[in-house]
């Protein structure tokens, strides 16, 4: 077992005290413990409130406390949280009686009073104890942070966050939080009287077990390891006017950035949202505008460091596939057998010699509505921010286009894929005489058929492993894509056998 870390600092406030709560907030998640230790007055109360205003994203929530209750619950938007107060709890075997043993799986505890119950707490855990420091102000306090067991690294992380925003100036500045997606990166805006900037907390991705030939999962299709890959394509993607966030503030091998806020006027619209046509447009016309420059694929990173983009290459398009195998189709109730995982794979290595064999271009890999936002000021192509590239390869031009038009979070019409399709398809046409739009449909229909197919798999993973169930709702929408692209007469074979051994998702 790892040593505990613990460091120490003065909360002179309790706007402090908030900014370390919101802190600690972005480096948590389910299944972590928070114990808050003190004497009676400490602030251990107005501590565990901070925190669950800045997760709930309201300052003025009612957060009780659990004195008299013990326990009080919240579903909140990222995880659900208890909020347990054991000052009353005279022997650890109450804890079973007040649904505290065993703690609930899957939620963050905050946990005032530990000291009344110490047998029961998990050797990994996040201590925060309190003090009175009446020497510096009556609402002063200080605080020692000790991380025990795996919660050590967290700890440690969460002194170097702390380290890296007083370096850039933003110790001070009010936290509000940001929603997150399915990976393992965080957010937060910081606001000041200057402005306002958005903090990435991106840890190194921890690697999988290497089942990919001796890769894990994200070696073998080529995802971000850490925070380098965005800085480089975002400076690369500026360089050539498009509008990626400006990077203030970064501690590469931390994965901590300071970067522009654009705000948050995104690509859709209504209940249940809808593609707003015009910026749908503007997308489309900035796809079409960087697939016909001259990409390099090597970037600058820093003085005397570069980064060499990968190539999205066949092997890794078939990992992504074989999520539907993995994933998907257990998920149905069905386990692949031998032949029927060969006959997958030869269809798809044949589907896919088209792919290696197409000029290479920038594939940002997620280029769709969440990761896009509408910089209505700004002139062109500039009018369209992307925030999310840092995955990006060297693949087929119509990789993107898939991801924009076969939205995997909202309905987009057929009539309105097959309008912007064709938008792009005169837009190369014009620049370049020897574009050919039979060629790149093709090419569209295998890479929407590749990506659907892995989208099935990847929410179905996301349900069964990392208990993440809101994923599924979007499968029936990515099973309508999945069948206008198996539609295309070069994928007969693959619809085929989509057909005869693949059920539809539940609806």
């Amino acid at each position: 077992m790892s040593l505990p870390t613990t460091f120490s600092l003065a909360l002179p406030n309790e706007t402090a005290t908030a900014q370390l709560m919101a802190d600690l907030a972005l480096l948590i998640g389910p299944g972590d413990v928070i114990t808050l230790s003190g004497d009676l007055g400490a602030g251990k109360t107005a501590a565990a409130r901070a925190m669950i205003r800045y997760l709930v994203g309201d300052d003025t929530l009612e957060v009780p406390s659990p004195t008299f209750t013990l326990v009080q619950a919240y579903d909140l938007p990222a995880f659900p949280l208890v909020h347990a107060d054991l000052y009353r709890v005279n022997d650890p075997s109450e804890l079973e009686e007040i649904g505290l043993s065993p703690l609930p799986d899957a939620t963050v505890a905050l946990i005032e009073w530990p000291e009344r119950a110490p047998s029961a707490l998990p050797s990994d855990r996040i201590d925060i104890a309190l003090s009175h420091r009446p020497a510096l102000g009556s609402t002063a306090r200080a605080a020692e942070i000790t991380g025990y067991g795996t919660a050590a690294a967290q700890v440690a992380r969460l002194q170097a966050l702390r380290q890296f925003l007083d370096g850039a100036g933003f110790g001070d500045a009010k936290r509000q939080r940001m929603a997150g997606d399915a990976s393992i990166r965080s957010y937060a805006r910081l606001v000041r009287d200057d402005g306002v900037v958005i903090l990435m907390n991106s840890p190194r991705r921890p690697d999988g077990p290497p089942i990919y030939e001796g890769q894990s999962y994200s070696a073998a299709v080529h995802l971000a390891e850490d925070v380098k890959p965005f800085v480089a394509i975002s400076g690369a993607l500026r360089e050539r006017g498009f509008s990626a966030p400006a990077i203030r503030h970064a501690d590469l091998d931390a994965g901590f950035l300071i970067t522009e806020d654009f705000g948050s006027t995104g690509f859709v619209e209504g209940d249940p949202p809808a593609p707003i046509t015009e910026r749908y447009e503007a997308a489309t016309d900035l796809l079409a505008a960087l697939h016909r420059q001259a990409l390099p694929e090597n970037l600058p990173l820093a003085p005397q460091l570069s980064y060499a983009m990968p190539a999205f290459d066949t092997e890794a398009l078939l990992v992504e596939v074989g999520l539907m195998l993995e994933w998907y189709l257990p998920d149905r109730g069905i386990e692949p057998s031998d032949n029927l995982r060969a006959e997958f794979v030869t269809l798809w290595r044949d589907l896919l010699t088209r792919a290696a064999s197409a000029p290479k271009t920038w594939v940002l890999r997620d280029f769709h509505s969440p990761n896009l936002i509408w910089l209505g000021e700004r002139a062109g192509v500039a009018k369209v921010g992307i925030i999310d590239f840092q995955d990006a390869v060297l693949g087929p031009a119509a990789y993107d286009l898939v991801s924009l038009l076969q939205d995997a979070r909202i309905d987009v019409s057929e009539w309105l894929e097959i309008s912007l399709l064709t938008r792009y398809i005169k837009a190369r046409r014009a620049a370049d005489d020897g574009f050919d739009p039979a060629s790149f449909a093709e090419l569209y229909a295998i890479m929407s058929a590749q990506r659907n197919t892995r989208l099935l798999g990847t929410f179905a993973r996301l349900n069964r492993r990392d208990g993440k169930p809101q994923y599924l709702r979007h499968q029936p929408r990515i099973w309508t894509y999945l069948g206008r692209s198996l539609a295309h007469p070069l994928l007969a074979r693959a619809r085929e056998w989509y057909a005869a051994n693949v059920p539809p998702p539940i609806l």
